[in-house]
């Protein structure tokens, strides 16, 4: 049995660590679902007796897969708040299926082309946003900037964490703990539409933010 769940323990490590190449809901997804099948699959195994305790293990291990990160009343509540703050605006505020708030913001109301400075339309969004956040200080962001393929990678991977980085600084500036977000880049590489019309290039020019709890 002990070497049943060394096995799996290592199986979980190894998923954590080939998330390469996934988008980042894929690879939240991944790792959301193989910590949950660790701590699953070691909560069945201690409830587990004799026999059964193979079987304790494989059912901790769905539930654990299943769930994710913590979606709590907190989270929910966010999740209201965003809809009601994005109402009537292009951006798009969902849960995933690991659990994680997500607000996609278009380039319509966060970011001219070629700059990273944020607009003015979307302050009020993350006024409220960072007023989630307060409300709710188990809570964990992080923030990823997208382009379109116009330009070189020289520019467009730059670009793509500067305005992370702004939006990060903009949360920062209305109280939020500069440890609780993490922000990344990923340039033009993961499109959400195909780049051959100035409107598909529209929905590429994005901000994602990610919210999840532990």
């Amino acid at each position: 049995m002990h070497f049943k769940l060394f096995i799996l323990v290592m199986a979980t490590v190894w998923v954590l660590g080939g998330c390469a190449g996934m988008s980042e809901t894929q690879r939240g997804t991944a790792q959301g679902s193989a910590i949950g099948a660790g701590t699953g699959a070691l909560i069945g195994a201690i409830a587990g007796k004799g026999k059964g305790a193979a079987i304790g293990a494989a059912a901790g291990a769905g539930v654990g897969a299943a769930a994710g990160y913590l979606w709590s009343k907190k989270m929910e509540e966010q999740k209201k708040q965003m809809e009601e703050a994005t109402a009537g605006t292009d951006v798009q505020v969902t849960q995933t299926e690991d659990n994680r708030l997500k607000l996609e913001i278009p380039s319509d109301i966060s970011f001219d082309t070629n700059h990273a400075e944020i607009k003015p339309n979307m302050q009020p969004v993350l006024d409220s946003f960072a007023n989630s956040l307060m409300n709710n200080p188990n809570a964990m962001v992080t923030i990823i900037g997208h382009t379109d393929n116009s330009g070189s990678d020289a520019i467009n991977n730059p670009l793509s964490v500067n305005r992370a980085a702004s939006t990060r600084d903009y949360l920062v500036s209305r109280g939020v703990a500069l440890e609780r977000i993490s922000i990344d880049g990923r340039g033009s590489y993961e499109p959400v539409a195909s780049n051959d019309t100035p409107e598909n290039r529209a929905k590429n020019r994005r901000v994602e933010i990610f919210v999840f709890e532990l």
